[in-house]
């Protein structure tokens, strides 16, 4: 007789398996990622099959399924609404991932409260936290009114049952690397559970049509632990960025099948708990410093927001024979690519100093429209001349120098005029496309030359 196979090999990025270790995966061609988990048995059932009914599968036409308004829940978080494209969708599956202590099992808590007050009946599961440890941090954010349970429990199959009994319009998971299948005879977290426990939340998802939040730790590397076959199963996908010293967090949606994935939620963290920045422009720009070299305002597109930052620069002669390039928040590579552009097109010596490019507040952005700034930042720095604090700056550089047009430059002008600039420098396309605006004046330029006599 053949010997049973006592494990095999999963890939930790794409879920592929192998009944040997491979140092590269075949499938998604990334060196390293096998890890070895014990061979599951095979179950009497699949996963999810007690929520199917014999008779109940039958296909349907496009013209017979209808779709209303009741189709989305409000998180009671206009913030969070946007992110996921105008509210929750009955049935779907989202995961939150994030660092520790950056947030999620806070605002997934405020959440179910909200939900709880209008009338919806919501399953807080917590594999991690006690129910004492739970109404702790319940008791902080606020009084909790309604229908919401608690449940401390990680055998997936209770928890199935009680979702089957207790019939919820919405359920959050916390965390999903806690949970286990009796099943599978790996250890909780290892790959082989979170794939399986994670395709039974999505049959009861869809079968019930329960909206599921799972809670999923990341890795050092800031990607979600387990399979990135995960991200695949799920219908959203939300990350919490941001530092853990900083009061401000950034959420942002990596896949979504119901909405944009451009848009981005802005909170800070307070004492009850997490609360929206409806104007992250007037937040991030808190602070600036008067007559400071190096420091200009850019504005930004995200989604359909338009978002005014700070772009700092500091240039200085090094002392080394190899100058030193820092960049924080922006690519690393952009900055080295727009400096080559001011010592080929513009003739400035910027070999023998050191430059450190930082967008203020921490946000990481890589938008083409941030090029112009960076410039004028770096330049600003390297002759010690301050720009106008009320002057904002946006436009794509190319490498001979021109500033190319970006989109939506009207959305940009009319939020650098709400928070009260007098001068917007722009690409001269754009400027021309741009119906005069009163209270603000409109500088076009064509290429860098123009910008630094501008502006400098």
């Amino acid at each position: 007789m053949a010997k049973a196979k006592a494990s095999v090999f999963f890939c930790r990025e794409c879920g592929f398996e192998s009944s040997k270790w491979m140092g590269q995966c075949p499938a998604c061609r990334q060196w390293n990622t096998m890890v070895e988990e014990p061979a599951a048995g095979k179950a009497s059932s699949s996963p999810g099959s007690s929520i199917r009914r014999k008779g109940q599968v039958k296909p349907a036409l496009l013209s017979e399924i209808s779709i209303d308004e009741q189709d989305r829940m409000s998180t009671g978080f206009g913030e969070l609404d946007r992110v996921l494209g105008s509210g929750i969708v009955i049935g779907s599956l989202v995961l939150v991932g994030g660092d520790p202590g950056i947030g999620k099992s806070t605002i997934l808590l405020q959440v179910c409260r909200n939900l709880a007050k209008d009338g919806k009946k919501v399953l807080y599961i917590s594999g991690e936290e006690s129910l004492k440890q739970i109404k702790l941090r319940a008791n902080r954010i606020g009084e909790v009114t309604g229908d919401l349970r608690f449940l401390c429990e990680n055998n997936l199959g209770d928890i199935r049952e009680v979702m089957e009994a207790e019939k919820p319009e919405v359920v959050v998971i916390d965390s999903i690397q806690t949970m286990y299948m009796e099943e599978i005879t790996s250890a909780p977290g290892s790959v082989s559970q979170v794939r399986e426990c994670t395709n039974v939340l999505m049959q009861l998802a869809k079968g019930m049509g329960i909206a599921v939040f799972i809670v999923g730790h990341v890795t050092k590397e800031g990607v979600v632990a387990g399979p990135r076959v995960l991200e695949h199963m799920v219908d959203t996908v939300l990350y919490f960025e941001g530092e853990r010293t900083a009061s401000y967090r950034i959420l942002r949606a990596v896949k979504n099948r119901f909405g944009s994935t451009n848009e981005i939620g802005v909170f800070e963290m307070q004492e009850e708990g997490l609360c929206e920045v409806e104007n992250p422009s007037e937040f991030l720009l808190s602070g600036r410093p008067e007559d400071a070299s190096g420091a200009v305002v850019a504005c930004l597109m995200e989604g359909t927001r338009s978002i005014l930052l700070e772009v700092q620069a500091l240039v200085t002669e090094t002392n080394f024979g190899l100058a030193r390039r820092t960049a924080a928040g922006t690519d690393f590579n952009r900055v080295n690519l727009l400096m080559a552009v001011l010592e080929k097109r513009c003739r400035y010596d910027l070999g023998r100093f050191d430059a450190y490019v930082n967008i203020a507040g921490g946000m990481k952005l890589n938008e083409p429209a941030m090029d112009l700034a960076i410039i004028l930042a770096l330049i600003s720095s390297y002759k010690d001349r301050p720009v106008d604090p009320s002057t904002v700056i946006f436009g794509e550089v190319g490498l001979a120098g021109e500033v190319r047009a970006v989109s939506m430059a009207d959305h940009r002008v009319y939020e650098a005029k709400k928070l009260g600039f007098t001068t917007c420098v722009l690409p001269r396309l754009c400027m021309e496309r741009l119906k005069p605006v009163k209270g603000i004046r409109l500088i076009g330029v064509a290429n860098v030359r123009e910008a630094i006599a501008a502006v400098l």
